[in-house]
């Protein structure tokens, strides 16, 4: 039986359409977890939508429809967009739904037995935009005078009876879990963020709503819905089959990997734990918080400052994979980085069209054209071995950097092998070995189809259709990480001329 492997990105907050950010984390964890299957790993991979809070229950009334009526549209806009951008999720969650509802009353339940809720009256400051309650210490002065969260959210004072979790019961255990697993939290800076935040002491968190209706009720507690974060963390087991399917849940829980957004890494890193503590469930085993993709400026993008960018259009303009090699290319992950029209044009081109496109391109055409598609046993050299152990190296770092969650460090060693196999052909010209040498450029060739060939397998999580075509070309169909060090024999392939996999994109007109 293969090693489960559980991957969930946050569930976005569909009060509005999907943006960039949304795409990004959607396309990371797709190609982990496509990563992971090639590795042998039985993945499960889930995405979704976190449908309730105060927030979409403002902006149904701003926009004079029922709230359900809300989630069910902007919902369909993420599933949509999971499906056009090649996401290989096995379950598209939505809160709504009501195995959801009995997990998250289900993890109530063992919350209250374990003796961590208590009702009590909650008055102090609570953001609508982050859905998140906040001390006076944590808040900062607008120019105007208000107050705004740390996210720079504004911030209200509420005041009503609510149930509350004991969270500073768990200030110890959650620093004992920082301390016994280094790599709970990553990068290093989202954890030491925590770290100072847990050090200077928790306060036991409001965890029910009085003030609206929309979302899970409070088992025997009428009139109370819970606060959104406990019901949208809860679906990351809801999922896994909790409580029911104690067979899958036995199976992929604790989760292999939470990817979220570095400004929501407390919630899943102080509240969830917590829950889970208190629920006698075990932890997931990492959570990683990835940065913003920001405005080619710079500034991160907001629908205030008209700088938000469409994912759907701009895969429509320059192709899905394009658009997933360059988001995990030029982001370094774990950090911020920065979208630009000229840069996704400029970085397709100069490594999928004119490095590896091409690389593929005039190898494939020039086999089909000039032998019959048809391959012989040719004469080695040097040169030979010494690009195949470049490439070798190539694939394996990329391997280990992928695993390490070094996403765009892993393509660049790729690229490496690109270029390493195009410094090659220009040296060893078996167009003009044709003439010369036809023993000596059968070789030259079959060097070259082989490591197209690992450099295609080991690509496919990035960029999965346009990897996958490079390897029907091939005829190959073994695709996995053992593919790319067993040996292949391109003497067996018959090469049927290639059709041109990566375009050259031109820049969008104004």
């Amino acid at each position: 039986m293969s090693d489960p492997y559980y991957i969930t990105t946050a569930i976005h907050y569909p009060n509005g359409r999907p943006h960039i950010g949304h795409a990004y984390e959607m396309i990371a964890a797709d190609a982990i977890a496509r990563f992971q299957r090639q590795a042998g790993r039985d993945v499960r991979f889930q995405t979704g939508t976190d449908e309730h809070g105060l927030k979409m229950v403002k902006t149904a009334r701003d926009r004079g429809v029922e709230v359900r009526a809300l989630a069910d549209e902007m919902s369909g806009y993420f599933h949509e967009m999971a499906a056009k951008l090649n996401i290989s999720c096995d379950r598209f969650i939505r809160t709504v739904e009501p195995d959801h509802y009995a997990a998250s009353q289900t993890i109530w339940r063992a919350m209250a037995d374990a003796g961590d809720l208590y009702l009590d009256r909650y008055e102090g400051w609570y953001s609508v935009r982050d859905e998140a309650f906040y001390e006076e210490k944590e808040l900062t002065l607008a120019e105007h005078g208000s107050k705004l969260s740390p996210q720079g959210t504004p911030v209200e004072w509420t005041a009503e009876e609510t149930w509350f979790f004991r969270l500073s019961k768990y200030q110890q255990p959650l620093l004992d879990l920082y301390a016994s697993q280094p790599d709970f939290i990553r990068p290093e800076s989202r954890r030491n963020e925590i770290l100072r935040f847990v050090e200077g002491g928790l306060s036991d968190l409001s965890v029910s709503r009085t003030s609206f209706d929309w979302g899970v009720p409070v088992p025997d507690s009428p009139g109370h819905v819970m606060y959104v974060w406990v019901d949208a963390l809860t679906n990351y087991i809801t999922g896994a089959g909790y409580p029911d399917d104690t067979a899958m849940f036995s199976k992929y829980w604790p989760a292999n990997l939470h990817l979220i957004g570095k400004d929501i890494v407390r919630f899943h890193t102080v509240y969830w734990p917590a829950f889970l503590m208190s629920a006698k469930l075990p932890l997931p085993r990492q959570v990683f918080g990835h940065g913003h993709v920001l405005a080619r400026d710079g500034t991160k993008m907001s629908k205030s400052a008209g700088n938000v960018v469409e994912p759907m259009a701009l895969a429509e303009l320059y192709g899905v994979d394009p658009l997933r090699y360059f988001l995990l290319r030029e982001v370094s992950f774990g950090s911020d980085g920065s979208f630009s029209d000229e840069a996704i044009v400029t970085r397709s081109n100069a490594d999928l069209s004119n490095s590896f496109g091409n690389l593929a391109q005039r190898t494939l055409a020039f086999i089909a054209k000039n032998l019959g598609g048809q391959l012989e046993v040719g004469r080695g050299e040097a040169a030979d071995a010494t690009l195949t152990a470049e490439v070798d190296a190539a694939t394996r770092e990329f391997v280990a950097q992928f695993e390490d969650l070094t996403l765009s460090q892993a393509i660049e060693a790729w690229m490496r092998g690109v270029f390493a196999c195009n410094a090659y052909i220009d040296t060893q010209a078996p167009w003009a070995l044709r003439k010369t040498d036809p023993e000596r450029m059968h070789a030259v060739l079959g060097t070259l189809v082989d490591a197209i060939r690992r450099l295609a397998i080991a690509i496919l999580p990035v960029i999965p259709t346009s990897a996958a075509a490079v390897l029907d070309q091939l005829g190959v169909e073994d695709r996995d990480h053992a593919a790319l060090l067993a040996d292949w024999d391109p003497t067996a392939a018959r090469l049927t001329p290639p059709s041109p996999v990566f375009p050259r994109l031109e820049l969008a007109a104004e």
